[in-house]
């Protein structure tokens, strides 16, 4: 009796929390399709009964919001294949082989993780400069990658050290390269942690603003996060329109939200896909 009590009251407070979490999206939604009029009541609407979509076509009207969103699409993609690249290089030669300076190495990872990003702003700024990549995709692709990989690096090493080595081993006995032992043995069993890694990745890199307000100062080379920004500010006779405000911000989260429902399902794939039999 007193376990079902307790799991009754674990799962009702799971269930309160979720909602809390919840709300604010909630609330967004429900917010974009509201006109203002409805907005501005003192008495809140909870459900958008008679709601409007011209929020949404105000925003898809903004030829800033189609250039932005492919500012956002372009450095993602680019950011996120290179990040997921690199930081498997790096795990694997930090969880596989021994080499001089290989515990430097990863305390560098973790020492470059500790200092906050505000600090090399500056420096980060004068280096695009001087090598004329501001207001470039190739120059904020360049700092997201700094920005994700080592942390992404420090992911997947624990991935790679999870894997035997012994299975490396044996499939280089029947034949195989080193590469291809990794290729075909270990870099199948490191699905889940290539999903949650290029997952982090994403998120960051998608939804990062103050680096990118500094690097991008030109309307036309703004990012999504950016462009919310400057579509809040804008104003009609000093009112800003919370309705479009929150259609931007759903049209912005939802391709994050796309990304994780297409790999989540390869996510659990790997879960189960990587047991070992012994």
């Amino acid at each position: 009796m007193n376990r079902t009590i307790l799991r009754a009251g674990g799962a009702t407070l799971a269930v309160v929390l979720a909602a809390i979490w919840a709300f604010p999206v909630y609330w967004m939604i429900n917010t974009s399709f509201q006109t203002p009029g409805t907005i501005n009541k003192l008495t809140p609407t909870f459900l958008p009964l008679g709601g409007t979509l011209k929020n949404y076509r105000e925003v898809l009207a903004d030829n800033s919001f189609t250039a932005a969103l492919g500012m956002s699409l372009t450095v993602t993609a680019i950011a996120l294949v290179l990040c997921v690249l690199y930081a498997v290089l790096a795990a694997l030669a930090i969880a596989r082989f021994r080499f001089r300076g290989r515990k430097s190495f990863v305390l560098a990872i973790i020492v470059v993780q500790m200092l906050p990003a505000e600090a090399m702003f500056i420096a980060q700024y004068k280096m695009l400069a001087s090598a004329n990549l501001l207001n470039s995709v190739i120059g904020v692709t360049v700092i997201y990658l700094a920005m994700v990989v080592p942390f992404t690096t420090w992911m997947l090493r624990g991935f790679v050290a999870g894997v035997p080595v012994d299975l490396e081993e044996a499939a280089m006995i029947d034949g195989c390269t080193r590469m291809g032992a990794f290729r075909r043995v270990t870099f199948p069993l490191l699905a889940p942690g290539l999903v949650a890694s290029g997952v982090f990745a994403f998120v960051q890199v998608w939804n990062e603003f103050a680096l990118a307000s500094i690097i991008l100062t030109e309307n036309q080379k703004a990012t999504l996060p950016l462009w919310l920004r400057d579509f809040a500010q804008t104003s009609n006779l000093g009112v800003t329109e919370w309705g479009q405000v929150m259609a931007g911000s759903v049209l912005v989260a939802i391709p994050v939200i796309v990304f994780f429902m297409i790999v989540q399902g390869r996510m659990a794939q790997g879960l189960v896909g990587g047991a070992v039999k012994g």
